[in-house]
């Protein structure tokens, strides 16, 4: 654990309960893409397999609890809630997530560091969350309606990948045989996404202008 680290983990955390504050308190997932809640809560599911069986610390337990169950219970509020539902904006997002799941599948098939269940899992969901923003971005693009809280949890979101990427160069430096090319890349790449976000959204704070991505 380094400050890299837990700030990533804690950046993570905080995107995730500013969505659970905006979906529980104001009881509306208006701008919010269930393609990309379902593909988080994919991506969770598929790389903790091992949460009961192999136990590192308390911390990280807990935080893979955290993250399962705020997934799972975000798709819930999104499908299930009789008043949350009303809010979701099905006509906009259209985004086919399925066609993003089969080539990440595949990939983690062919590169992979070990050809176990678990560790294709892992890597699968490496992959999966690299491109797993996409429906999200490609909603907030359509409806230029982004509200504060969603704007934050975007951002917070993309912060939490940019931290552990400083992570990963600290460890790189400080630890001897650090080398972990499948994370490295699709971290990366999973940054990279954010980057047209990124603009816009400090673009409007320092304007003090709403956030709008252009379409």
């Amino acid at each position: 654990m380094n400050i890299f680290r837990l700030a990533g983990d804690m950046t993570h955390l905080a995107s995730v309960l500013v969505l659970l504050l905006k979906i529980h308190t104001i009881k509306s997932c208006a701008g919010v893409s269930l393609k990309t809640q379902e593909l988080y809560a994919l991506v969770f599911a598929t790389r903790y397999l091992d949460i009961f069986t192999h136990f590192i610390s308390i911390y990280n337990t807990l935080m893979k609890l955290i993250f399962l169950g705020s997934s799972f219970s975000i798709v819930w509020y999104m499908r299930r809630h009789k008043i949350v539902r009303r809010s979701y904006d099905k006509e906009q997002d259209t985004f086919r997530h399925l066609f993003l799941i089969l080539p990440c599948f595949l990939l983690a098939l062919v590169i992979n560091e070990r050809f176990t269940f678990k560790e294709v899992m892992w890597t699968f969901s490496l992959y999966l969350e690299a491109v797993a923003i996409l429906p999200q971005l490609v909603l907030l693009q359509r409806t230029r309606n982004i509200d504060n809280l969603t704007g934050q949890y975007v951002f917070l979101l993309g912060g939490y990948r940019a931290l552990y990427i400083l992570n990963w160069i600290y460890r790189y430096f400080t630890e001897q045989h650090f080398v972990h090319w499948i994370t490295w890349i699709s971290g990366l790449v999973q940054t990279l996404l954010y980057a047209d976000f990124f603009y816009y959204y400090f673009h409007s704070w320092k304007n003090n202008e709403k956030l709008q991505l252009p379409a």
